[in-house]
């Protein structure tokens, strides 16, 4: 039996132990998730504005310290490399902070891929033409 992870996504949190509670990012409910002892993870959709749809997600879990205090970082599988970002306590984890790494870990909605890639055949470095 597999374990569901909660989901945030469109500004709020589904998760299947909390159901009919919707939880929305940046309010006093949210912290106090995020600060409960049960809360160990969730995942992030990652929204490819490109093309109108979620194509990814990264995954946020709560670490501690050993001095005892819990942090939080964000992990994101990318070809055969894990990407781990420290994100900081969970006052950290607002609507916008939690934005600007998805982005910063999501390269497709930036810009357009190298030019000079293999897409449409091999072409010719600037240098050497």
């Amino acid at each position: 039996m597999t374990k569901s992870i909660p989901v945030v996504q469109d500004g709020f949190v589904v998760d299947d132990h909390t159901p009919g509670t919707a939880i929305y990012l940046d309010t006093p409910a949210w912290f106090a998730w995020l600060e409960a002892p049960t809360t160990t993870r969730f995942s992030y959709a990652l929204f490819n504005r490109a093309q109108g749809y979620i194509d990814g997600f990264m995954t946020v879990r709560k670490e501690r310290r050993q001095r005892g205090t819990t942090y939080w970082s964000v992990y994101r599988r990318q070809g055969q490399r894990l990407r781990k970002l420290y994100l900081g306590p969970a006052t950290a984890l607002t609507q916008t902070r939690l934005e600007q790494v998805a982005a910063r870990l999501h390269p497709r909605d930036g810009p357009t891929a190298n030019p000079h890639s293999f897409a449409d055949g091999p072409s010719v470095p600037p240098y050497l033409s």
